[in-house]
């Protein structure tokens, strides 16, 4: 029995393997100027992002630092009223006006330790009572002062980079006084974000 020739199919190759061969090509150089262009555009609009970022973080730093130097100063003159005031014994001190430099203990500054025109730790208080004041309530005269850029006292808020406030409080016995400062940067002073802050807290014994 002769045997049977069977017929097959045979398919060009030629279009399968011009198509094959632009799939393999890889990018071309228009392509790959595109990618590249969009790339920068990406990258520039997220510098200004970081640029931002690095310079409030620099910022915020340096200056939280100062608040918190120009916070500890205060507490420190505050709790040692009486090496200014030899007349003082520092608890009941009145009349020793801190806000200006040097610290004035005549009364030249219109604080004559009474009324409204006390100064110091508050003189003479009675009990669970408060003199000066903290954020965000009002300034108080005598109970608050304000710093150039390079931390040196002002005389009013005029130029002013930083503020401090402090209030004076006595226990139920009268025996102790809690005083209590904020030192804020001034937001007017360029500071991008939210302005630093240090608040302090320190209690002062009766003969101490």
């Amino acid at each position: 029995m002769a045997g049977k020739i069977i017929s097959a199919e045979i398919r060009p190759v030629k279009f399968w393997r011009k198509n094959h061969a632009r799939l393999q090509r890889g990018v071309t150089l228009i392509e790959t100027l595109i990618a590249a262009t969009i790339l920068i555009i990406v990258v520039a609009g997220l510098v200004p992002v970081f640029v931002v970022g690095i310079q409030t973080t620099n910022q915020q730093g340096d200056i939280a630092t100062r608040t918190t130097e120009y916070a500890q100063d205060k507490m420190e003159q505050l709790l040692n009223l009486n090496v200014v005031n030899l007349s003082s014994d520092g608890f009941n001190d009145g009349m020793t006006d801190t806000t200006v430099f040097p610290a004035k203990t005549d009364g030249s500054t219109g604080c004559t330790g009474t009324g409204a025109n006390i100064c110091g730790l508050g003189g003479t208080m009675v009990a669970s009572s408060t003199v000066g004041s903290i954020p965000p309530a009002a300034a108080v005269k005598y109970f608050s002062d304000y710093l150039d850029v390079n931390g040196n006292l002002l005389t009013s808020s005029t130029g002013a980079y930083y503020s401090r406030r402090w209030s004076v409080t006595t226990d139920s016995t009268g025996t102790l006084k809690t005083i209590t400062i904020v030192a804020t940067s001034v937001q007017g002073a360029g500071i991008k974000g939210l302005a630093p802050s240090t608040k302090l807290v320190s209690i002062k014994s009766s003969g101490l």
